[in-house]
């Protein structure tokens, strides 16, 4: 290539990286200012809490992951250690549209389980973690034995999309007992109601110790609710999740 056509394409990356950047600076700003708005909705604006004399079978186990701030560097320490012989994993973190697709790749280049960003429709199988797409609510749902998710807009609640409460009320309503929650690191108290209703429908709950979080508000608010007896240090949390079939 001469000269002139490398710079040529040297300045149209150079263009095109800068259009990137600032859309996701743009994307985020957004974000923030829907979120700053916006009421505080709770899980009950997109669906109905479980019913607590639902009967549901026994099913393979689905783990639930939500987390916030500090939740990135968790999930680098958690996932890595899963086998694929593990159960399927549905997880919110806390994250701006665009970002969570690079977050799940980066994810998955150090993993042995598959890890990717959530689409509406995806199987819930052993070995895969799903992640919810920022700007995108992630729901569980369930057809005979099989639990697939759902990815929707909807209103931000507790003024997140994806929000924790959504995702684990949704676990709560179509997994029941066959559900395994964990509240990891990250500011504020989403996810605290939802594992509660988790923990009331007869699914095994766990909380991040203060000690490994950055952030202690998610998990300090999910015991104050009553939503877990279970405390564990973030080193011990792959082990606890290896357990679960």
């Amino acid at each position: 290539m001469s000269y002139s056509g490398f710079s040529s394409l040297s300045q149209s990356t150079s263009r095109s990286t800068s259009t990137g950047a600032a859309a996701s600076a743009s994307s985020t700003h957004s974000s923030i200012q829907e979120r700053m708005g916006a009421p505080k909705l709770n899980a009950d604006a997109i669906m109905p809490p479980p019913d607590p004399l639902q009967r549901i079978p026994p099913t393979a186990k689905v783990i639930a992951i939500g987390t916030s701030t500090g939740g990135t560097q968790a999930l680098e320490v958690i996932l890595p250690k899963l086998k694929k012989s593990c159960a399927g994993l549905v997880i919110v973190q806390h994250m701006p549209e665009k970002f969570t697709g690079s977050f799940a790749s980066r994810l998955n280049s150090l993993c042995e389980i598959e890890v990717r960003e959530a689409r509406n429709q995806d199987r819930v199988e052993p070995g895969l973690a799903l992640i919810a797409p920022g700007g995108r609510h992630m729901l569980l749902r369930r057809n005979g034995m099989q639990y697939y998710v759902e990815v929707l807009q909807g209103p931000l609640i507790n003024r997140h999309r994806p929000s924790v409460d959504m995702l684990f009320r949704s676990v709560a309503c179509a997994a029941g007992r066959n559900a395994v929650g964990y509240i990891l690191t990250g500011m504020g108290d989403d996810g605290a109601r939802g594992l509660r209703e988790m923990y009331d429908v007869g699914a095994k709950t766990f909380a991040q110790n203060e000690s490994s979080c950055v952030v202690f508000g998610m998990p300090k608010e999910a015991i104050s609710h009553g939503a877990t007896r279970d405390i564990l240090p973030l080193d011990q949390i792959a082990a606890s999740i290896s357990q679960f079939r």
